[in-house]
């Protein structure tokens, strides 16, 4: 704040000023001067304002007429398909492993020790049916077949005794009938001569005594012969056992050697030249390699599908492929059974088909990761579209004369990298694949 002797001393110099002469004049100078400027700053932005608006109607007013383009109708460019309609049966992409169609475990059949083992007994080898992969010491079972041989030729020996015995007895027999007939003869004469006193009663008992020792005779080679003929069939139900025991020792000793049942691969190899063995030992695993079956699931909706229309599985055809190298190696194969029980665990059925022939064009063998294409059920009057065609999985666009027209469908399926669709789609009609956000009835296109 300035102090009040500087106020006061202003005060007195304007008071000073206003009392001279000249200040009147020079005063009202000052304040038009002020004023000129003032209105001079109004006015400017005035000035070029009306001026610029002067222009502007002017060069509007002198401007060439263009003449108005009419509003032309957007064509939206398109790509179409025709519409096929007919009978489709896609396949399904599965996934599954080759398995095993028949493993067994070779095992001895009868105890020894390990002579040789055939140049295939290896792990992983290929064999023949019927190739030697193991050979046992003989020398026991050559031994028991020997004795077994002799029982046998000593039994069939008594049987010819007892045979000779048996056709004596029936010539004795037959002597003895003669001999008895005779004697019946002799007593029929002599009793009507003892009744007329020709002879006497002596000579008629002693025929009758005779006949009666006969009769005795008679009896018992009856009697001897069957007691024969009793041993001779005791002998020949020995001779059956001595027989099967010759059987028996012929087997055991063919069972020294063990031979391939069926062409195999074969595993788990344990018998080696000189090793032991007991009867039942397993000595090896044989894989059958013409017998290999693919196992696959099935999803709970694909199995009921396909048996819903089709009734069975069994004798399906289905392509097995080996994806190794550049190209696939492909396999048919046919279905051949469906596992017992449902495989909750992964969510479906199991599948087991057998390839037609596994060592062609290659052999493949158990526990290979391959893909398993499978026929679907058929579909009829479908027609196949790419997805792009189907708007909320109930409607498709055709051209009809460059504008769009909507047809309600119906989503059955699908077909690699198609859909199948039934509804009001006519064959030869122009379904667009092309997908349009603004897609409605009556928008105009241009198929491209």
């Amino acid at each position: 704040m300035a102090p009040a002797g500087t106020k006061k001393s202003r005060a007195r110099r304007r008071a000073a000023s206003d009392a001279s002469p000249s200040a009147g004049p020079v005063r009202q100078k000052s304040r038009v001067r002020r004023v000129l400027i003032q209105s001079a700053k109004v006015l400017t932005p005035i000035c070029v304002l009306a001026i610029g608006i002067i222009s502007f109607v002017g060069l509007e007013a002198t401007k060439p007429s263009v003449p108005q383009r009419p509003v032309q109708e957007k064509i939206w460019p398109v790509r179409a398909i025709t519409a096929d309609v007919g009978t489709y049966q896609p396949y399904l992409k599965l996934y599954g492993q080759t398995v095993a169609g028949r493993r067994v475990d070779l095992r001895a059949l009868v105890a020894g020790e390990v002579l040789e083992t055939g140049p295939q007994m290896r792990e992983g080898a290929v064999v023949k049916k019927d190739a030697v992969l193991l050979r046992l010491d003989p020398f026991e079972y050559e031994g028991a077949l020997d004795e077994a041989e002799a029982k046998l030729a000593e039994a069939k020996a008594k049987v010819r005794e007892f045979e000779a015995a048996i056709e004596n007895e029936r010539d004795a027999l037959n002597h003895a009938r003669t001999q008895l007939e005779i004697a019946q003869r002799d007593l029929e004469r002599a009793v009507p001569l003892a009744e007329r006193g020709t002879v006497s009663e002596k000579t008629a008992d002693d025929r009758r005594l005779i006949v009666s020792e006969r009769m005795q005779g008679l009896e018992q080679r009856v009697n001897n012969l069957e007691i024969q003929q009793a041993k001779a069939a005791q002998q020949r139900a020995v001779i059956r056992q001595l027989e099967w025991k010759v059987r028996q020792a012929k087997r055991n000793l063919e069972d020294t050697v063990l031979e391939a049942p069926f062409d195999a691969y074969v595993t788990n190899v344990t018998a080696e030249k000189g090793r032991i063995v007991g009867a039942n030992d397993q000595v090896a695993t044989l894989i059958d390699r013409n017998w290999v079956d693919v196992r696959f699931t099935l999803s709970d909706r694909q199995y009921g599908r396909i048996v819903s229309s089709e009734k069975t599985l069994i004798g399906r055809p289905v392509e097995v492929l080996w994806h190794v190298g550049d190209t696939p190696i492909t396999y048919p194969a046919h279905i051949e059974r469906v596992g017992a029980e449902i495989a909750a665990e992964k969510g479906g059925v199991e599948i087991f088909a057998r390839l037609d022939d596994p060592n062609q064009p290659t052999a493949i063998r158990p526990g290979a990761f391959v893909e398993v294409r499978m026929p679907d059920r058929s579909y009829e009057r479908v027609s196949r579209l790419p997805p792009t065609a189907l708007y909320g999985n109930e409607r498709i666009f055709v051209i009809n004369d460059g504008r769009l027209k909507s047809r309600d469908v119906e989503l059955v399926g699908a077909a690699k990298d198609k859909i199948l669709v039934r509804g009001q789609i006519g064959p030869g009609e122009k379904v667009i694949i092309t997908r349009l956000s603004g897609a409605k009835d009556g928008l105009r296109v241009e198929e491209r």
